[in-house]
């Protein structure tokens, strides 16, 4: 049997508290606050201590929540519903919008591919997300 201390287990211990305890219990204790301390020891080599001002994206993920199930089945319905009007458009609208605004295409880009004017494609997306409009 071994004797431990239980203030240097708990913080919530102020004053000694001495237990006797089995060995394999003891040594638990003890190797629990030996892998606490390498623990400590790493963050501090490591320089791992987090900061939510340091703008690396982890105040982003701290703030981030899983979306529960009526969220998950409120986004799919929209999703549905813009897919559905996305397809009701004429192919080369429905061609337009999604490689600009989907696949994020600029509008010249798309202007050269299909060998037509800047303004042409301009019009013809901003005509289609106005169809898109009435038809959502």
């Amino acid at each position: 049997m071994t004797t431990i201390n239980l203030k240097d287990f708990y913080y919530w211990y102020t004053q000694d508290q001495l237990i006797e305890v089995s060995d394999e219990v003891a040594e638990v204790f003890l190797a629990d606050a030996r892998y606490e301390m390498a623990y400590q020891r790493r963050l501090s080599r490591h320089k791992a201590q987090y900061s939510l001002d340091c703008e690396d994206g982890i105040e982003y993920s701290v703030c981030l929540h899983e979306p529960t199930p009526q969220e998950l089945l409120e986004r799919m319905e929209l999703f549905i519903r813009l897919w559905n009007a996305l397809n009701s458009l004429p192919e080369i609208q429905g061609r337009r919008i999604d490689a600009h605004i989907i696949l994020g295409k600029s509008i010249k880009a798309i202007a050269e591919a299909e060998g037509v004017h800047e303004e042409s494609v301009r019009q013809s997306i901003k005509r289609g997300l106005e169809r898109m409009k009435k038809i959502f």
